[in-house]
């Protein structure tokens, strides 16, 4: 993550401005500066995590597309299995009932 600044100086001067005893100032200046540092997502984090989500849809549509045309495939060959073993039959009936 990208760091962002925090003027913790300018902070504590402002909030012991308000009233606020130092000592509390200081420690909720520095609890800021963590949790900016630490927790808070800047526009390059959020650009870096559209680009690995565009990636990662990517990889999945290749995926299910490769899935789609296995499966195809599969009921291509069942179709025209079945349609030669109906045909087979067809024709056995057809010369079972010719000959009765």
């Amino acid at each position: 993550m990208s760091s962002l600044v925090f003027d913790t100086h300018n902070f504590v001067k402002k909030m012991t401005m308000a009233g606020m005893p130092e000592a509390q100032a200081e420690v909720l200046a520095s609890e800021q500066a963590n949790l900016i540092e630490n927790r808070l997502a800047t526009k390059q984090d959020i650009a870096l995590l559209k680009q690995d989500i565009a990636s990662l849809e990517k990889n999945i549509e290749m995926k299910i597309d490769m899935k789609i045309e296995s499966a195809k495939s599969d009921l291509i060959k069942w179709v025209a299995g079945l349609l030669i073993a109906q045909a087979a039959l067809v024709a056995a009936l057809l010369k079972l009932f010719a000959v009765a």
